[in-house]
């Protein structure tokens, strides 16, 4: 059983060491093959294009990363408000894989890993749930859109507006596991319009 003394209290709710290390392995890895492919980087690339991955690096933890950690966390945080006991766990090998897919293939297969919930959850609070996940990444794309219109577009800005767009209506793809099976069956109404702003702010971010 895990000791009390690794669980983190922030206000209502609860963290732990073992998920603090796993969002940030996972942000790192997910950041690094979205990096790798942003600057075309392979294992014979020169001095500059390291710098450019570098660089892409920043750009991916600022878009893609935080998109995701953005994502699980809002999970987490509304289960949590349910009741249920709510944990991010990364896919440690799935990390590896993405990183590999990304350098030798030049896919992005992104699967990091997955907020664990237990507890009471019924259809109605299921669907909330599922919902805070792709409801997060469209408000941070409308952040990234509000900033770039008030101060202009640049490539964080595009991939912020992009990423998170892409990100959520992924995630809305109503079958199997996905977020979007569990938003469709609780809330129709709920899921085509969270539908229509990600394709929205998909077309937007293109112009």
């Amino acid at each position: 059983m895990k000791n009390p003394s690794s669980f983190i209290k922030i206000g209502p709710y609860t963290t732990s060491q073992r998920e603090l290390k796993d969002l940030t392995k996972s942000w790192a890895a997910i950041s690094l093959a979205f990096a790798i492919l942003l600057s075309n980087f392979n294992l014979f690339s020169g001095t500059l294009e390291v710098i450019n991955l570098i660089i892409s690096f920043f750009v991916a933890a600022l878009t893609v990363g935080i998109g995701f950690i953005i994502h699980e966390l809002s999970h987490k945080i509304v289960a949590q408000k349910y009741g249920c006991k709510a944990e991010f766990r990364a896919f440690d090998n799935f990390l590896i894989i993405s990183i590999f897919l990304a350098l030798f293939l030049k896919l992005l297969i992104a699967a990091p890993g997955a907020v664990m919930i237990s507890g009471p959850v019924g259809k109605r609070r299921n669907g909330k749930i599922s919902a805070a996940g792709p409801a997060s990444n469209l408000l941070v794309a409308l952040g990234f859109l509000i900033i770039a219109l008030v101060f202009g577009s640049n490539i964080i800005t595009y991939y912020g507006i992009f990423i998170n767009s892409i990100l959520a209506a992924f995630n809305l793809i109503p079958i199997a596991m996905f977020d979007g099976k569990k938003i469709f069956n609780w809330n129709k109404a709920v899921w085509s319009i969270m539908a229509i702003l990600s394709a929205g702010l998909i077309f937007i971010s293109n112009l």
